[in-house]
């Protein structure tokens, strides 16, 4: 069985991250996703608008999703790939470059993000939105 293991916030899911999703799932036979949980989110100076825990449940009812676990921190990589038993790390390729070191564990891919959506754009359409 080929493990794949993915990493995000994942707020306010919408196409581009099933897109991920699904492409991510399409290169192997079973998914992790890893969240950043609400206090790693501090950390990284971001604020999601869901929870993590709800955050958590919304992925878990993704069907290209087979397990969800938490990201408490930047350097934690490493340790999920080899305790999960991971053969393939995916990213955004807003990545690129950034997780090459972990080559020697599992083989490191990074995808195309999907045009002209993301949370950010969207949180900023809404915001728009609501100041007419």
């Amino acid at each position: 069985m080929k493990k794949v293991i993915t990493y995000g916030t994942f707020d306010l899911l919408h196409w581009g991250h099933i897109n991920l999703l699904k492409r991510a799932r399409d290169l192997g036979d079973y998914l992790i996703v890893a969240i950043s949980t609400d206090e790693f989110n501090a950390i990284k100076n971001k604020k999601a608008y869901y929870p993590y825990e709800q955050r958590k449940l919304i992925l878990e009812a993704v069907r290209y999703v087979d397990e969800v676990i938490p990201e408490n921190e930047w350097n934690q990589k490493k340790k999920d790939i080899l305790h999960h038993d991971v053969d393939l790390l995916v990213m955004g390729d807003d990545w690129k470059g950034s997780f090459d070191h972990l080559a020697p564990f599992c083989d490191v891919i990074y995808l195309p993000r999907t045009a002209n959506i993301s949370t950010t754009k969207i949180k900023n359409e809404l915001l728009l939105a609501n100041a007419y």
